[in-house]
């Protein structure tokens, strides 16, 4: 089954990048900004995660939360947050069960090689865990902006 518009999002549990699990239920009452990106350290994922750092501020002031998904291990996005300055939760999806939930967990084709991997997309889940809105193969550049914008003007 995948998670598509207007659905509740089922519960879900993962390790985080601090090695706490962290559950979907806990953030009941906040807009969810749920992000999958393909691999931490790389040039498209470091800027997607840098751009949301950079916007923590005004996200909070919509009472909205970050949560970025990759299928990298804790110890690895332990790097990241701290290499970066990430001020967001980064969940190991490792198993990436929640990125086929989702339908992001895709065969990818890079440099004539074919294999499995993340679509870099967005979901918003609002206060009552309902998905409200994806973006699908986004492009980084003034993605997150548009994500704000969108809890801004619907959600707030």
């Amino acid at each position: 089954m995948t998670v598509e518009i207007g659905m509740q999002v089922p519960n879900f549990e993962l390790e985080t990048n601090s090695g706490e699990t962290v559950t979907l239920s806990k953030f009941k009452g906040t807009n969810v900004v749920l992000y999958f990106y393909p691999k931490d350290m790389t040039p498209g994922c470091t800027t997607e995660a840098c751009d949301f750092r950079d916007q923590i501020q005004q996200f909070t002031e919509v009472n909205a939360v970050i949560l970025g998904v990759s299928p990298d291990p804790v110890e690895r996005h332990q790097k990241f947050v701290e290499k970066y300055g990430l001020p967001f939760l980064l969940l190991a999806d490792t198993e990436h069960r929640l990125a086929e939930a989702f339908g992001v967990w895709k065969l990818k084709k890079n440099f004539g090689k074919e294999y499995m991997g993340i679509e870099r997309s967005t979901f918003i889940i609002d206060k009552e865990g309902n998905l409200v809105k994806e973006w699908r193969k986004v492009k980084v550049k003034g993605h997150v902006d548009d994500a704000l914008a969108y809890i801004r003007e619907q959600l707030s």
